[in-house]
């Protein structure tokens, strides 16, 4: 089957096309990619533990491990022990790590925008049904290898 035939390269390159996209523009903001979905699953959960932002961010536990030390030395999150399991660590944005992410999240609301704004409504509305039939196989596929 020819490259040019195989979706997963069209998805991959879409995705890296994305992510370079929004690395470039939260770059100013003076984060990464992985650091500003961190902080902004932080601001609608305070309290999330490395696993949990590790599974929402879709990044490998030992990652979220190294972005949450980076933010922590910047002063962007502080993380404290859970009220009743004393080995989970709660983690919460600072009031400087909302500022932070008060500056990143339009830079990159602006590039999903500009993504947005190339398809019509329906042409929209279908990618996105069109991406969560691929979502749907892949996790299939992958549930039926274990």
């Amino acid at each position: 089957m020819p490259v040019s035939e195989r979706l997963g390269s069209h998805l991959k390159r879409a995705a890296q096309a994305l992510s370079a996209a929004k690395q470039a523009t939260l770059k100013q903001a003076g984060l990464t990619v992985p650091q500003y979905a961190a902080l902004l699953y932080l601001s609608d959960n305070p309290g999330m533990s490395a696993a949990a932002l590790a599974r929402a961010c879709a990044v490998t536990p030992p990652t979220m491990n190294t972005v949450l030390k980076n933010l922590q030395e910047q002063g962007l999150i502080e993380r404290t022990p859970h009220e009743w399991h004393r080995n989970i660590l709660e983690t919460r944005l600072t009031e400087k790590g909302e500022r932070v992410l008060a500056d990143a999240d339009p830079r990159a609301v602006r590039v999903e925008r500009g993504l947005a704004a190339e398809f019509s409504q329906e042409e929209r509305e279908t990618l996105v049904a069109l991406l969560g039939r691929c979502i749907g196989f892949l996790e299939s596929a992958r549930q039926a290898e274990h």
